[in-house]
């Protein structure tokens, strides 16, 4: 080999070596620009990486990705999983890997019931969504594609859903009445009709040859909760489609070392930059933790949710809202499928106490939750740990799919306590634990009216003390 051909490899291999060690060391050493550029940075990707650490459990280390997983019925007290489980619809999950190809996923004709389907991407935005709101109860054929996808789209595909991101959480939720027989049965015959396949077998082809989930950074929360958590989010970067409007942040963060796939040890940092980027962490948590009225408002005891989930354009630039959000309960739906006030404290602001207390709450005639069509509302009784609890009729929600005896004024009277109302009024009855508990209304399709103002429950009476 020539000399002059030496030297040109030589500077190849130079300048692959300083590109792929860029981002491996932060590029200021100021402290103070390194503590605020990691709480920014942290508070942009906690979203990600709680939606990391979920795919990890339920789709990467059981190799699951690309098939529907069902759930047998409604959730109840002996689901811990989650905290404030609906206990109204049934659940189907499936993670999509958009890496080799789109992903078909077909539904049969759902008429006679509430369902949705919420597709989230990495950013934890739900970027699409079917189901009785948005694309009606027919019969319907989805094609979702990964942000680089290039595929022509067959004639037989009723909707397209472009991701940001190679990764896709599709979740779908059925409603179901419990005091109708026969309902579980019909909707394991919904569940059993949905099919999902790469877009090469839905067109004949064989597939293409998946990517190996033994490619995945190991996650380990400890990490994700200190300076690492650079390198489960350059790995997530590298993922994506940055977004225009996201481009100079991500330049921004690249002097602590994010960027997409850039190499990254926390070991490798001075004690000095790592400890500014940790005490940043520790700031972006406080934010995340105590988001004051950044997810909504207080009234008449009942804490009244905005807008804190929705696609890319509704949640542009929120990031304290959506990680805040990803705090409280990962993957919600967006405020025009369900509005769902939570309250922690009756009427006279204090918090709730079946062992003390029964209660009450009485709706006009003209307060009654406003849903449209196709919609029903319910209210959940969960224990101080934000779960649901055992009682003697097994009823852990109620609403207006219940057997409900309104007043002949057309008003509501619903019964919150520990035991028994009387035979009378036990239809109303939404059993109480014998101790502290919490209350979630939820409205599913809410009226255009219920979201602008948002709608607020009349605040919960003390009806009686108990001995």
């Amino acid at each position: 080999m020539d000399l002059k051909k030496l030297l040109t490899l030589l500077s190849v291999v130079v300048f692959l070596f300083a590109f792929l060690g860029a981002g491996s060391t932060p590029a200021t050493n100021n402290c103070d620009e390194a503590r605020e550029i990691a709480r920014q940075a942290y508070i942009f990707a906690y979203p990600m990486l709680e939606n990391f650490r979920t795919m990890t459990l339920q789709a990467v280390i059981p190799d699951a990705f690309n098939r529907f997983k069902h759930s047998k019925g409604l959730l109840g007290p002996e689901f811990r999983e989650i905290v404030r489980p609906n206990n109204d619809t049934v659940f189907s999950a499936a993670w999509l890997d958009l890496r080799a190809e789109p992903i078909i996923i077909q539904i049969p004709a759902i008429c006679e019931r509430y369902y949705s389907l919420q597709f989230v991407d990495m950013y934890t935005h739900n970027f699409a969504y079917a189901g009785t709101r948005t694309t009606g109860c027919g019969a319907r054929t989805f094609l979702i594609t990964g942000p680089k996808s290039l595929v022509e789209v067959p004639e037989s595909i009723d909707e397209v859903f472009t991701s940001e991101g190679n990764f896709v959480l599709c979740l779908a939720r059925i409603s179901i009445n419990p005091e109708i027989s026969g309902e579980l049965d019909a909707i394991r015959k919904i569940q059993k009709s949905f099919l999902i396949q790469p877009l090469s077998s839905f067109l004949g082809y064989e597939a293409l040859k998946s990517v190996r989930t033994d490619t995945f950074p190991v996650f380990r929360q400890e990490r994700a909760e200190s300076a690492g958590f650079i390198y489960y989010l350059n790995f997530l970067l590298g993922q994506l489609e940055i977004h225009p409007s996201e481009k100079a942040l991500i330049e921004r963060f690249s002097l602590i070392g994010i960027g997409p796939n850039l190499p990254f040890d926390e070991a490798d940092l001075n004690s000095e930059i790592r400890a500014a980027i940790e005490q940043g962490i520790e700031d972006a948590m406080e934010v995340i933790l105590r988001p004051g009225e950044l997810l909504g408002t207080t009234k008449n005891g009942w804490s009244l949710t905005k807008r804190v989930f929705g696609n890319r354009n509704q949640m542009q630039g929120k990031y304290e809202i959506r990680a805040s959000a990803a705090y409280m309960g990962l993957y919600g739906s967006d405020l025009e499928e369900t509005y769902y006030p939570i309250s922690y404290a009756d009427a006279d602001g204090e918090s709730y106490d079946g062992s003390r207390y029964n209660y009450l709450i009485h709706f006009e005639s003209n307060e009654i939750p406003p849903v449209g069509p196709g919609g029903f509302w319910s209210i959940t009784i969960y224990d101080e740990d934000q779960f649901m609890v055992p009682n003697p009729i097994n009823r852990y929600s109620i609403g207006d799919r219940s057997r409900l005896s309104y007043n002949d004024d057309g008003s509501l009277d619903i019964y919150i306590q520990h035991d028994s109302p009387g035979p009378d009024l036990e239809s109303n009855w939404l059993p109480a634990p014998n101790g502290p508990f919490s209350l979630s209304l939820r409205m599913y399709l809410p009226s255009p009216r219920a979201l602008d103002p948002l709608y607020c429950p009349p605040g919960v009476i003390k009806s009686e003390y108990r001995e």
